[in-house]
Order: C-alpha cells, then structure tokens, then sequence
C-alpha cells in the first residue's frame, strides 16, 4: 500500500468554485472527466487565477463535498480574503485525517492516484477509522523532477 499516515489537523477553509457532478458516484470514468474538463474551464477562464491571487500559500485543492444531496467539485484555495462573488466557502473541520501522499505526471494524473489508493486501497482495508462524509480533497503542493506531487486529506473518526 502506499504511504498514508494519520495526522490531527486544525480546521482550515478553502474558497473555491465549483461544478456539480452528474455521473454515478460508482462511475469513475465519468467523474474524471467531469473534473477534467472542469479544471480545463476553470484554468482557461481565470477563475483559478483570481483564486490563486488571494490563496495564503500555493497549494491548489481539488475538493469533492456532497451538498444538498448533490455531489460537488470544487476548485480553491486556502485563504483568509472575503471570496470572490459565486465561489464558496468550504470548512474543513478540525480533527483527524486519512493522508496520502503520491505524484503524477499531470495533476489530473496526481488527483486520479491519490483517490484511487484513498478511497480504493486505504478506506475499505483500514479496521481502526471511518469516513464519515466531510469534504475531502487532493492537495496539490507542488513540482519536482518533472512530476507533480501532493496529498489527499480525508477527515475520519475512530471505529
């Protein structure tokens, strides 16, 4: 398995503009697409530059969220600014996270493994702690030899 840890974080806010996801929750094929060509538009459009304008460091968050029973995905950033007009404001709660660490060639790539080897590999074989259906998100942190790398942050509670 790859390397995940659990780690106590406080809770933190991310300010990002989002998409509803239409594809089956099992449909894995179909939801990278939907975020694929929702980071494409909102790359291409200035969105995730305005957000990255006002972010407190350089991580970009790729945050999956259920919201009045629709499955969201959202673009942000970590930051204290007011949020710009139509993006919103996603609370992390303070306490423990399921974090895995990986790479990809491309940060859709990256996004993809990390919750692959999360909610495929790490979630169903763990006995000691459970998803309990916060927001969770893909952090991308940065580049190195030619890959980009990040984390998947789950908030999870003890079985």
């Amino acid at each position: 398995m790859e390397n995940y840890s659990l780690e106590e974080k406080d809770g933190f806010i991310v300010v990002g503009f989002g998409t509803e996801l239409k594809s089956h929750y099992t449909d894995f094929a179909g939801l990278n697409k939907e975020k694929s060509d929702f980071w494409q538009a909102v790359s291409e459009d200035g969105r995730l530059d305005t957000l990255k304008a006002i972010a407190a460091n350089d991580y970009v968050f790729a945050v999956n969220e259920a919201v009045n029973n629709k499955m969201m995905h959202y673009a942000g950033v970590m930051t204290e600014a007011s949020a710009p007009e139509e993006a919103r404001v996603i609370q992390f709660p303070k306490g423990k996270y399921l974090v895995v660490k990986g790479e990809g060639k491309t940060t859709d790539e990256l996004n993809n493994r990390l919750a692959g080897v999360a909610f495929g590999q790490v979630l169903p074989e763990v006995k000691d702690f459970a998803y309990v259906g916060a927001p969770n998100t893909a952090v991308e942190m940065g580049q190195r030899n030619g890959f980009v790398y990040g984390e998947m942050w789950i908030p999870v509670v003890s079985k």
